[in-house]
């Protein structure tokens, strides 16, 4: 009997190990480049569960800072990336805080067959 249950626990603990793996697997990174003064693109729309990276391409330092306060970066130099990984469905509009002019949008959907 304890052969059996070894197996089954055994068996539990992979299938356990491979939901986690998959749901790993099927998340992205998105990049959104700070060039310019711009957000490229200005708005992304992902799953739930992706991540963006945001990437300072220019001189000067930026911020990537949620309208709501959701994620909020330092101040990044040049080359200097901050990410953010998106769990709960919605619109984030963010700015940086440095220049608030400087405005973009991620619209979050929920993973295909969740609601």
């Amino acid at each position: 009997m304890s052969n059996i249950l070894r197996f089954t626990a055994g068996t539990f603990a992979a299938c356990v190990l491979l939901r986690v793996f998959v749901a790993e697997a099927s998340a992205e990174t998105i990049e959104v480049k700070i060039d310019n003064f711009t957000f490229a693109p200005q708005q992304i729309t992902v799953k739930a569960g992706d991540t963006v990276t945001w990437t300072n391409g220019d001189d000067i330092p930026h911020t990537v800072t949620s309208k709501t306060q959701a994620f909020r970066s330092k101040a990044m130099d040049t080359d200097d990336k901050f990410s953010f990984t998106f769990a709960t469905p919605g619109s984030y509009g963010y700015f940086c805080s440095l220049h608030p002019h400087m405005t973009g949008t991620v619209v979050v959907e929920a993973k295909t067959g969740e609601k």
